[in-house]
Order: C-alpha cells, then sequence, then structure tokens
C-alpha cells in the first residue's frame, strides 16, 4: 500500500526509521515508545517479545541469541521494506542477545502512522519479516537437559 496523504503534516521530514539495534543488556518498552511517538500519528502499535517457559511441548529453562554481524543491516533492510509499503512516521526494533530467563524481553518493535489499522498491519509486517529474514539464533534450554537451536531465517 503506497502512502496517501491527506493532510500536510502527514509528510514526514526526517527518516520515519528511528530506533534500530540489537543488544546485549534488558530491553526497554518506554525507549521504543517514546522512540515511534509523532504529532501526526494516530495510531501506535508495539509488539513485545518474551521469553516463555514452554516450547513445543518442553518445559523451557533459559534460552541465548545470538546473531550474524550482518543482523542491524538485515534489519534496516526490513524496516525500509516496511516503510516503503505502509505511511509510516516512525518506527523502531530492538532485539536481545545473549542468555535471557523465562520473562525476560526478547524484541520490542513498534510502529507509528497516521491511523490505526495501517500501524498494526506495518508492526505485524515488521515482527514477521524480522523474525523470518533477519539471522538471529535461538539456544533454548530445556528441564529435561535437552537444548536445540532454532534459526530466525
Amino acid at each position: 500500500m503506497a502512502p496517501i496523504y491527506d493532510h500536510p503534516g502527514e509528510l514526514g521530514a526526517r527518516d520515519p526509521i528511528r530506533l534500530l539495534a540489537i543488544r546485549e543488556e534488558a530491553l526497554s518498552l518506554d525507549e521504543v515508545f517514546r522512540a515511534v511517538g509523532d504529532d501526526a500519528a494516530g495510531g501506535i502499535a508495539l509488539f513485545v517479545g518474551t521469553v516463555r517457559n514452554h516450547d513445543g511441548g518442553a518445559d523451557v529453562d533459559e534460552l541465548a541469541y545470538s546473531c550474524h554481524p550482518s543482523a542491524e543491516a538485515e534489519m534496516r533492510r526490513v524496516a525500509e521494506k516496511v516503510v516503503a509499503e505502509y505511511p509510516v512516521r516512525a518506527l523502531a526494533a530492538v532485539h536481545r542477545i545473549g542468555d535471557l530467563a523465562v520473562g525476560d524481553l526478547a524484541v520490542v518493535v513498534a510502529v507509528s502512522c497516521p491511523h490505526r489499522g495501517e500501524a498494526f498491519e506495518a508492526c505485524r509486517k515488521l515482527i514477521d519479516d524480522l523474525k523470518h529474514e533477519v539471522p538471529i539464533w535461538k539456544h533454548q534450554r530445556f528441564s529435561d537437559g535437552t537444548e536445540e537451536w532454532v534459526g530466525a531465517c
């Protein structure tokens, strides 16, 4: 969907990609939410991915994320595709790497758009494409002593 502008205030003067990062430290919902604030946005959609205590019928004790050196560049490529497809005012995405415990934030993405429907659609596209195209891998350790690697792409 190509952006349609109903009001001059919808025209963005700066890069809508406000925050992209892969970090070892804990993620902040407030930081991501603030990054996508925009006076011309009528809707902000935010997705938070957390470490759950199970996967595929097995109890998960902990996991670790790692990434390829190109991961941030791939995040930018994914973000640019979303910006080109939707009327994005601002976009942010951060992913955690390293050891995480159950309940920790693993990924936070947010998108602001002129209207809520566009924000929901753009945010879903952003997280889905990030998970499928960015080279970030998950190493899960289960309560029964087994473990597995899960590739995001």
